[in-house]
Parts: structure tokens; sequence; C-alpha cells
């Protein structure tokens, strides 16, 4: 469960530590999945941090978002950081675990790509005497220094309330609705779900018949969605799905049953995608996590590390999150979530996190005009 503390969060963007638009997205980096990544800021030496991001599948944020934003906030920050990604491969990411300590570098910070692994990682570096930032993903029993995130219970609680507010203005005011969840190996899924069951149960006009997990694909998610729908012979009014990934794929089979905008789905991270299908209407929104700040969260408190400033990095922290394997409380910088709608699609593209040459090509180009995304 994550607690945050609003005022504190406000001191924050005032002074510009977690301010939107402080960083913007440099366009693609050259982190891929079968790639060694980024080196940034600083010369000669060994590393000051290592970056381990998880994959470029489950979502495009992490490279065409947090890896540039991440380079760019070491780089103001002066620091010389090495940005990798472990393409989905646990044994790569461990691989690159052991690299970077061996590295010299005195913080790593990784989003893992299930607890274990990522777990082993972090006891690797605290036993090198290595500080550790969870990044975007808590890992569960990693004992890591330092959580940077959303809140990620807020994450799931705008998907649920943006889909019941949705239904009621298309008319439905009950009716079966589906959920197509993240992967049962991310505990981020697990805070979502608990954001958006709570809003359903709150409004028990809308009856959740049937939940399966998408693992963060878009093809499973379509598989699983398809399965739901037959089980309840179509009769559905609404799906929750968990990232603008999966809904991709729900909306692919959507399109196939002649339902698309009809049964209208959500998701998150406000991807090109999903920014495309928010303006076609058949997306009812996507949760915008400007991972700016994110990244700049992460280089504030890695500077407060390396200098040993124990007082500067508790100044950052906001709320705490649960870390249910070891018991204990993680620090945390969990930044507020905003939820996106035809109308807002435009803001994403002004905070520089997405590009409206990329959003508004073919049949969304009049859609942009419309909303006045350019």
């Amino acid at each position: 469960m994550n607690t945050s503390k609003s005022a504190r969060l406000g001191a924050l963007v005032a002074t510009g530590v977690l301010a939107f638009g402080a960083l913007a997205a440099c366009g693609s980096s050259n982190n891929s999945s079968n790639n060694a990544g980024n080196g940034s800021g600083g010369s000669g030496g060994s590393m000051d941090v290592g970056v381990i991001l998880p994959d470029a599948t489950t979502s495009p944020r992490w490279v065409s978002q947090d890896a540039p934003n991440l380079k760019k906030a070491f780089e103001a920050a002066g620091l010389k950081a090495d940005i990798q990604n472990a393409g989905g491969d646990k044994s790569k990411f461990g691989s690159l675990c052991d690299q970077m300590i061996g590295e010299g570098v005195k913080v790593l910070i990784t989003t893992n790509l299930d607890s274990d692994s990522g777990a082993a990682c972090l006891k690797k570096a605290a036993d090198a005497g290595v500080k550790t930032i969870d990044y975007d993903r808590l890992t569960l029993g990693g004992g890591a220094s330092y959580y940077v995130s959303f809140d990620n219970v807020k994450v799931g609680t705008l998907m649920g309330q943006g889909l019941v507010d949705a239904m009621a203005a298309q008319g439905h005011k009950s009716g079966n609705v589906v959920t197509v969840d993240g992967a049962e190996t991310d505990n981020n899924a697990a805070l979502f779900k608990q954001g958006y069951m709570a809003v359903l149960k709150a409004n028990p006009q809308y009856k959740v018949v049937a939940s399966q997990s998408g693992e963060w694909d878009a093809t499973k998610a379509g598989q699983v969605f398809d399965q739901m729908y037959t089980q309840n012979k179509g009769n559905i009014v609404g799906a929750v799905v968990a990232n603008d990934t999966m809904s991709g794929g729900v909306i692919a089979r959507l399109k196939a049953n002649g339902v698309a905008g009809k049964i209208l789905t959500t998701g998150q991270d406000a991807s090109t995608e999903g920014l495309q299908n928010v303006l076609r209407g058949y997306q009812a929104g996507t949760v915008y996590k400007n991972t700016a700040l994110e990244a700049d969260a992460a280089s504030q408190l890695a500077i407060a590390l390396i200098k040993g400033d124990t007082a500067a990095a508790q100044a950052l922290v906001n709320g705490k999150t649960r870390d249910t394997t070891l018991n204990v409380d993680v620090p945390s910088v969990l930044a507020t979530p905003v939820w996106i709608t035809k109308d807002t699609v435009k803001t994403v593209v002004s905070d520089g996190q997405a590009d409206a040459s990329q959003i508004c090509t073919g049949d969304v180009a009049k859609l942009c005009t419309q909303y006045g995304v350019q």
C-alpha cells in the first residue's frame, strides 16, 4: 500500500525537484532489448550510477521515455551513468547487474523483471556496498534503499473511475465488466488492481464477471479477453485493461467483433498507440505518468546517496511502500499520475513526453486537429 504526503510532494514540485517539464523526452535512445545502452555525463573514472531497465516490449515507455529522460537527468546532474536494457532476459539482467557492480557504480537503479531475480541483484549490490534504488517497480524481498515511482494504487483508481465515468456517459448505467490485469510477477500490477477493484466495488451497478492476467503482452491480453467475451456471450459494457500495450490487443479483438468504441477499455503509459486509441474513442483514457518526474527524482536521490547525505535523500521522500516479503516500508518518492482523455492528449505532447508527428497519422490526423494536438 502506497501512502503519500501530498503537501510534501507539492513542496517538491514547487522547488523544481519533481517539476513537470523540467526534463523533456529527447526522442528514442540507443537503449533497446538488443544493445548495450548509453553512458552519460562525466568523463573518465568509474561509473557513478548504473541503470537496468527491464525490456522493450511490455511498454514502449522504457525505450522512448525512461531511457532518454534518465540520460538527460544524469547529464544535468553531472553524473556518469551506464544505462542498459535487459531485453526481458533474466540472465542478461543478472549479467548487467554483475557488470555494473564490477564497474564500481556507487548507486544501482533497477526495474526488475520479477522480484526473485531483482532481489538477487540487489543483494549482490548491498554486499558490495552499493546503494540501490527500485525504479517504477518495487522488488519484493530486495531491500532497496529507496523506491521511486508513481502512486500505483492511484494509477488503478484513475483507470477504474475513468471507465465508470465513460460507461455512464455512454448510457451504460449498469452492466458486466471484465479486467485484464498486469503480470502476476509484477508488484505494481497488484497495486493497480487494488485501485481499480476498489472503484468497481464502490459502484456495484457494474459487476466484475471475470478477471485474467494479460501478462503485459498485447497478444495474450487479446486472447484472455476473447475468452471472457465468449464466456459472457458478449454481454460486457467495459473492460479495465491495465496498460496501453494490452489495451491495443483487446481493441483488436473488439474490432474483430464489431464493438470497438461500444465496449470501452482503459490503459496507462500514454503511449503513442494508447493516445491514438483514446482519440479514436476506443479507449476511455490512459493514465499519464510523466517519467521525467521519476528520472529527476532518481537522479536527485543518486546525488544524495553518492555524497552520503542521508538528510538530503530523506528530504525527497514523500511516502512509503510496503515490501510484503520483508514486512518493511521502503522510503519512497511517489509522483502523481494523471488521467488523460481526448481533451487532454495535448498535455502529454506539450510536456514533451509524446510526439504529435507520431500520434497524428492516418485517420488520427483530423482528430488531432479537432482536439488541438500539435
